[in-house]
């Protein structure tokens, strides 16, 4: 937390006459067009970045891309995993048993990842100008905004970023191992699809997509959480998790907290250290097609009215009480908590999950229902309200005193980024074709 301040304290002090947008959704967007493809620079390696983007605006929209979430990577100390094994009684490789870890962790975060929106979603309420237009079911508000009464995060609906096409392609990532997620993915990077072959690969000399697969890449498909490896340069992702296996799991599922200048807070931290354990040492069985359903379900109902009184979900087939089943999850979590906070002044975790507890008893407490609150008390839209918590995280920022070993810290590192930016620019000796080509055909 405190590096994610100094690092924000240093962008807000070079910017002029500019915002840090502190919200999730976007504000006031002028078309398509308005807004700008992000540049990586002249190496091939940057051009694939840009190109990836202009493929998911073609695909997707260019509005898509200024929507902003926070992710949180979490991994396992390394030396839990010898004492955990040795626990387990499991002889394989130390890495195969990791991977297997972490994936029956994310089957249990997906589960229960409804929970995550329902306390920390911060994006009840969308500028009109989102929209472009479009019509949707969402109610207007203060003649601006549109919004839904007991919506808790539209970022994660299907006005976000969304693989709309997974049904109709036919395509659904696959959690129940490690060999079965590369294989999953594989498949849809490969794997033409005709709606994106009508869009077209190059088209006067100019590349609009990576390719006219499935997924261009990896990262394009949408999950709210992700296995995790560090890839080496120009390494695609599937080959680096089949490599070395998972490293670390991405939670994707935060909206950015409005509230907080930092943007996450340390109890929302601490409260997603202890989802983490808990969702670890949980039964994770594989997930069948019902409970695909059922997860997705839950997920929709959650952001779209996570706040509605009686919001039921879907459990093994039946229905159960939001307000019961998430009361049951808080209390699993409670001896996790307990455990992380031996030998901690104050037992942050602990207070953490309670904070969590009062959510779900009183839904006025979630970041959603705040935010509205907010809206109403100022009778104001969304991108008012917005711009006045970003004036006040801005204030917050610039009247921080300076740390200058941190300054000076990360502006080596900025120096270090553009000399390695130049290098790599200078070593291409490739045309783009050759080196996507190149890419593409990377195998073990």
């Amino acid at each position: 937390m405190a590096f994610l301040r100094e690092l924000e304290h240093f962008v807000y002090s070079r910017l002029e006459n500019e915002l840090l947008w502190s919200a999730s959704m976007p504000c006031v967007v002028e078309g398509e067009s308005s807004i700008p493809l992000a540049r990586y620079g002249a190496s091939n390696a940057g051009l694939m970045k840009t190109v990836y983007r202009r493929g998911l605006g073609y695909r997707y929209g260019r509005v898509m891309q200024v929507i902003a979430g926070a992710h949180y990577n979490y991994s396992f100390p390394d030396s839990f995993w010898p004492l955990y094994q040795e626990l387990e009684k499991d002889p394989r490789p130390q890495q195969e048993f990791v991977s297997d870890a972490y994936f029956h962790t994310i089957r249990n975060l997906q589960r229960f990842g409804w929970l995550i929106p329902y306390l920390f979603g911060s994006s009840p309420a969308i500028c009109k100008s989102f929209m472009c237009g479009k019509p949707t079911k969402l109610e207007e508000l203060y003649g601006n905004s549109y919004y839904a009464p007991h919506a808790t995060s539209l970022r994660m609906c299907d006005i976000g970023y969304q693989n709309t096409h997974e049904n109709e392609a036919g395509f659904k990532a696959n959690y129940d191992n490690l060999e079965s997620y590369i294989e999953s993915l594989t498949h849809a990077i490969e794997t033409p699809h005709p709606p994106y072959q009508e869009i077209g690969l190059k088209v006067d000399g100019q590349f609009r997509q990576l390719n006219t697969n499935i997924l261009q890449i990896e990262n394009e498909y949408y999950s709210s959480v992700r296995p995790k490896q560090v890839p080496e340069f120009n390494e695609k992702p599937t080959l680096a998790l089949k490599r070395r296996g998972v490293r670390y799991v991405e939670l994707r599922s935060l909206d950015i907290n409005i509230f907080d200048p930092h943007g996450i807070s340390e109890v929302q931290c601490r409260f997603l250290e202890t989802l983490m354990a808990f969702c670890l040492f949980q039964d994770s069985p594989v997930i069948g097609s019902l409970e695909r359903s059922e997860i997705d379900f839950n997920l929709d109902a959650v952001c779209y009215e996570g706040r509605k009184p009686g919001l039921t979900l879907q459990r093994d087939g039946t229905s159960i009480a939001l307000k019961s089943w998430a009361g049951e999850l808080l209390d699993a979590m409670s001896g996790f908590a307990e455990i992380l906070d031996a030998g901690k002044p104050g037992n942050p975790y602990r207070k953490a999950l309670l904070e969590q507890f009062d959510a779900v008893r009183d839904p006025d407490r979630t970041a959603s229902a705040r935010i509205l609150a907010d809206m109403h008390a100022h009778k104001e839209g969304y991108f008012h309200f917005a711009k006045r918590m970003s004036e006040q995280h801005h204030a917050y920022f610039t009247h921080l005193p300076e740390n200058h070993k941190s300054f000076a810290a990360i502006e080596a590192a900025v120096s270090k980024s553009i000399q390695d930016q130049k290098a790599i620019e200078a070593a291409d000796s490739q045309s783009f074709d050759e080196f996507l080509q190149e890419y593409f055909s990377q195998s073990l």
